[in-house]
């Protein structure tokens, strides 16, 4: 139960992006389209679930054991750079169109990798569901907003609100519903 509470409070409770404010810079730029905007949440799935097992297993099992603490965040964004890269080949690879519509933005899943699983001392198997709920949490946020943003293409919006406005006007509406999962866990 304290897993699954672990995993809801992450990904709803804890938003990153609407409760956090991490990661914005790619919630903004990428969710134009719902399917770039799934793709950019399926790529932060993965970097962050395997991120946060990487960087768990080696502070716990090679930083801490040998009094190394104070290179963590050094070792963690080697981890996560190296997660992101291939994550980049990958799309390039084999997904050629959302490799191009994601663009820059796709480096830019290392700022979601929040370093916050040691610092609140989890466990391993809680590091592990931590970062899957916040990077749910991710997706959850960028898939909203992006359908959003498409029905709002074809909406009559006043000159001054057009673009940039309506969308940070939108994400503090989100934000602000959001809150309302606060009195969840």
């Amino acid at each position: 139960m304290h897993i699954l509470l672990l995993a809801v409070g992450a990904a709803l409770v804890n938003n990153v992006i609407l409760s956090q404010f991490l990661g914005l810079c790619p919630f903004l730029g990428v969710s134009k389209s719902v399917n770039t905007a799934t793709g950019m949440g399926g790529a932060v799935i993965f970097v962050m679930t395997i991120a946060s097992a990487v960087t768990s297993i080696v502070y716990y099992g090679i930083l801490s054991p040998l009094g190394l603490d104070y290179l963590n965040t050094i070792v963690f964004i080697l981890v996560i750079a190296a997660l992101v890269q291939f994550v980049e080949m990958f799309l390039k690879k084999n997904m050629k169109s959302l490799y191009e519509s994601l663009g820059v933005y796709l480096p830019l899943i290392t700022t979601n990798c929040a370093l916050s699983n040691v610092q609140n001392e989890y466990t391993i198997l809680e590091s592990i569901v931590n970062g899957f709920g916040s990077a749910v949490g991710f997706a959850i946020s960028i898939t909203i907003l992006a359908g959003i943003r498409e029905k709002l293409e074809y909406s009559d919006i006043p000159e001054a609100f057009k673009g940039t406005p309506i969308v940070l006007i939108t994400s503090g509406l989100m934000a602000i519903a959001f809150f309302g999962f606060a009195g969840l866990i």
